[in-house]
């Protein structure tokens, strides 16, 4: 890993922890790129079955790094498109991961930090975390994370939260979508540890499915179509050793063998 990232194991679980704290994690293109090789490294690894996403110091992520900011204004139009798609490239990769994620939230999480958090399958946040997507006071729009942002908070909101550039509370991050659960600073810890835990009691090749049969029957407006995709989804999952071992278990009153 680089200066910029940390890169941390416990057994099947993976941390990938953003480190620029005295930058309250802002992005930067060595940020994105050391994130991106990860993520890729972690998805050829079947031995890793939850990745965790967390800041150091006292933020999450606070969006773009200043200086990084700066070099845009002199970039030309095809250099901005590059640098934008490379942003693109991390956010694709981070919601496309077969594996479980966790979004370990708290302090600042504007732009950029939205984004990421919006990727990840589960999102836990501190009762003191600020959130933003400030981009139009800068006469710009978060459009590379807009896919992202859009499928988490839903278009109604997004509309206002885009063109206001207005900052909003953990609360109100839950209440449209964008967390799933808020928690005292003091038990995130263990919030995000009951996911994992949970995480780990599930099979793994269901878990790294459940994100793609979200993606599918959210997407797919033909439904006998559909139904005949689940159909030969759940016969497959049934007749693999997954799950023959996890009905198995479950009839003789025993742990699977996955969990942990």
């Amino acid at each position: 890993m680089t200066d910029s990232l940390q890169h941390y194991r416990n057994g099947a679980v993976v941390h990938l922890r953003l480190y620029r704290p005295a930058l309250h994690n802002a992005f930067d293109a060595d940020l994105i790129e050391s994130l991106t090789a990860a993520l890729v490294a972690i998805r050829a690894d079947r031995t890793v079955r939850v990745v965790v996403l967390e800041g150091a110091g006292p933020s999450f992520s606070a969006g773009a790094d200043l200086n990084w900011m700066h070099s845009m204004i002199t970039a030309s139009q095809e250099e901005n498109r590059v640098d934008a798609l490379a942003l693109a490239r991390l956010m694709r990769t981070l919601d496309d991961l077969p594996h479980p994620t966790i979004a370990r939230v708290h302090g600042a999480a504007f732009g950029g930090g939205v984004g990421l958090i919006a990727c990840c399958d589960i999102a836990i946040g501190s009762d003191e975390a600020k959130f933003g997507l400030t981009e139009s006071r800068l006469g710009l729009l978060p459009a590379v994370i807009s896919p992202y942002v859009i499928a988490a908070i839903g278009a109604r909101q997004a509309r206002r939260w885009f063109a206001t550039a207005e900052q909003f509370d953990a609360a109100e991050a839950q209440r449209i979508g964008l967390l799933h659960a808020v928690v005292p600073a003091d038990e995130l810890d263990a919030a995000i540890k009951r996911q994992i835990d949970l995480l780990l009691k599930a099979g793994p090749l269901a878990t790294s499915h459940a994100k793609l049969l979200v993606r599918r029957v959210d997407g797919e407006h033909d439904r006998e179509k559909l139904d005949r995709d689940n159909a030969d989804l759940i016969a497959r999952l049934r007749v693999s050793p997954e799950g023959q071992e996890g009905l198995i278990a479950f009839l003789e009153k025993r742990k699977p063998g996955w969990a942990i």
